[in-house]
């Protein structure tokens, strides 16, 4: 009898061990998506301020002309 329960001790485990492995790799692809999807915002935020930018009409009067 302690045979069986020390078979099914070592099953139980095997079984733990391998449902828990699998969640490094989904979390680091979660990660990298969460990262990509970062660098995708601050890029399209960094066009809109370049877009602006170049859109505005006003002179600044204090401004000092290099001829």
């Amino acid at each position: 009898m302690k045979k069986v329960f020390m078979s099914l001790a070592v099953v139980a485990m095997v079984v733990a061990a391998a449902s828990c492995g699998n969640n490094a790799a989904k979390k680091a692809e979660e990660a990298a998506q969460a990262k990509a999807d970062s660098v995708r915002v601050a890029d399209s935020l960094a066009d809109a301020a370049a877009a602006a930018d170049t859109t505005c009409c006003c002179a600044d009067s204090n401004a000092v002309v290099a001829e």
